[in-house]
């Protein structure tokens, strides 16, 4: 059976070239006669995988030496709690921007442990939008501000980051890491799940910077304490050893390939081809529109619910799977992350005009 084109929002698409290695390596890894799914997570060898992935992600996101990387488990959900446990812990205080479902979620976890406030929300348009800011209802003195960087479900970026000044500025980019070049020096935290451009599901990479770690307050699960990790390496438990070693392939093809910029040029040809067609359909339209477009994901439909259908039973017998719209915004989604070739934005879109011509 030939590759389908895989639009999934996560877990998505591997590149091929990864998934390729990781066969040959499959039984036996780097001479070691092993599979690295067997390997001690104690050893001399699965300590220089861990070492080298580390490397190559500090360098490919250009991360200071201040600053963290930690590969722990749970998803981003459980950073959810994580954070305001180690970082709530100044005035009690944060601030969040609501886009989006996995924004409410952090915020609405946090809001246990601390005094958390909605600066501004975009949910009475079903999050089609990122909403302005004014930096007058941001809390001086707040423990840290958290975004949603790019928001899988409604198909929206900020383009532009908040201003916080001292306040600690903190992202999910579960959604959209490693897909452009970020200024990590303009965080205090970023936190990505790695199902969707780092591997497969199952890591949880943290990029923390110094003077964040060490605070967290005594109630803390021991798993759940920064410190605990970066004192052990995150190695205080056994890690997700195999997702690290993907996540190390999946990094020398970013190299290969350019770096974060060529990625970004990438995804930007990617996205074109997808919404110019969209603005130019008589049938379908993207839920999002302007500057706040995401470059990873998609959303689109056609206003009628049984034509909504029937596009993505036709789109799956054609090899263009995963297409269908999450149940809070109905239609369609294209998740297009790194490893979605420009083929297959061209081949949805010739499908999309057929389909279009025949309905």
């Amino acid at each position: 059976m030939s590759r389908v084109y895989n639009f999934s929002a996560g877990p998505a698409m591997l590149p091929e070239e990864v998934l390729k290695r990781a066969s040959d390596e499959m039984l036996d890894f780097g001479g070691t006669g092993e599979s690295v799914m067997e390997m001690s997570h104690r050893s001399k060898e699965y300590q220089a995988i861990v070492d080298a992935c580390e490397a190559s992600l500090r360098e490919i996101m250009n991360i200071p030496e201040n600053y963290k990387v930690l590969f722990l488990q749970g998803g981003a959900s459980s950073q959810f709690a994580m954070i305001p446990l180690n970082l709530l812990n100044g005035s009690g205080k944060a601030d969040f921007v609501i886009t989006g479902q996995w924004a409410n979620k952090a915020y609405s976890e946090a809001k246990r442990y601390g005094d958390c406030k909605v600066i501004a929300s975009s949910k009475d348009k079903t999050f089609s939008y990122i909403p302005e800011l004014n930096k007058a209802d941001f809390t001086a003195d707040a423990d840290y501000f958290h975004i949603c960087l790019n928001n899988t479900i409604y198909g929206t970026k900020f383009s532009l980051l908040p201003e916080t000044g001292n306040v600690h500025l903190i992202a999910d980019v579960s959604s959209c890491i490693l897909s452009e070049p970020i200024d990590v020096t303009k965080f205090g935290l970023l936190y990505a799940g790695a199902q969707k451009n780092m591997g497969p599901a199952g890591l949880t990479v943290v990029i923390i910077r110094e003077d964040l770690i060490g605070k967290a307050r005594d109630i803390t699960p021991t798993m759940f304490n920064y410190q605990i990790h970066v004192e052990n390496g995150s190695m205080y438990n056994t890690p997700p050893t195999y997702g690290i070693y993907i996540l190390g392939l999946v990094l020398d093809w970013i190299k290969g390939k350019g770096g974060l910029s060529a990625m970004k040029e990438h995804n930007e040809r990617k996205a074109a081809v997808i919404y110019d067609f969209l603005d130019s359909s008589k049938m379908f339209k993207a839920t999002v529109s302007g500057a706040d477009r995401s470059l990873m994901n998609i959303p689109f439909v056609t206003g009628n619910d049984d034509l909504d259908a029937k596009f993505v039973k036709e789109a799956k017998a054609k090899g263009f799977i995963n297409i269908k719209g999450h149940r809070s915004v109905g239609g369609m989604r294209a998740s297009i992350y790194n490893a979605m070739p420009i083929e297959g934005c061209e081949a949805l879109v010739a499908f999309m005009k057929d389909f279009e011509a025949n309905n």
